[in-house]
């Protein structure tokens, strides 16, 4: 597998680092970190976005997540390893990303049962989190890149010792 070129973020120094700030800001939410995580990895699978996949893995369990739920995020909706508040993020991470699937995108059923969960603002960076996951997978798949090769890469450094300060 070869990518056709670069993330076309790396490409606008100015996209990316409006991306990245974006991301800063929803991880200084209250939204914890496993919920933008397990959103990340659910809507990189409904996606087949193999880097985000890859990365979002690598990403939890170096949070401490357990195997069990790594495996069972592709079948939340029947696995009993994740609480209410994680199944009701991820029926919205779901929702917000078959956009075009139904009529309706997000139900108000599903929406209620995420604001029963979340405040206001965490409803905000929730979203958030969703719509930059979808942003990541479209242009990963667009261009073709390929799982594993970029956490390799001087840009993953580089954007690791960004991300840190």
């Amino acid at each position: 597998m070869q990518s056709r070129i670069k993330n076309p973020a790396m490409h606008f120094p100015d996209a990316m680092q409006a991306a990245l700030a974006l991301s800063s800001a929803v991880e200084k939410s209250s939204l914890s970190a496993t919920i933008r995580g397990l959103v990340h990895q659910r809507v990189s699978q409904v996606n087949g976005c193999s880097v985000c996949v890859d990365m979002g893995w690598r990403n939890l369990k170096g949070a401490g997540e357990t195997d069990e739920r790594l495996f069972a995020v592709s079948a939340w909706r029947d696995a009993p390893y994740f609480t209410d508040a994680e199944r009701a993020a991820l029926a919205l991470a779901e929702a917000a990303t078959r956009i075009a699937d139904r009529s309706d995108p997000v139900p108000d059923e599903v929406w209620n049962e995420a604001a029963s969960h979340f405040s206001e603002r965490e409803l905000a960076a929730l979203t958030l989190s969703i719509a930059l996951t979808n942003l990541w997978n479209r242009l990963n798949l667009t261009t073709r890149q390929v799982a594993g090769e970029w956490v390799k890469s001087a840009a993953a450094t580089e954007w690791m010792e960004t991300a840190e300060k």
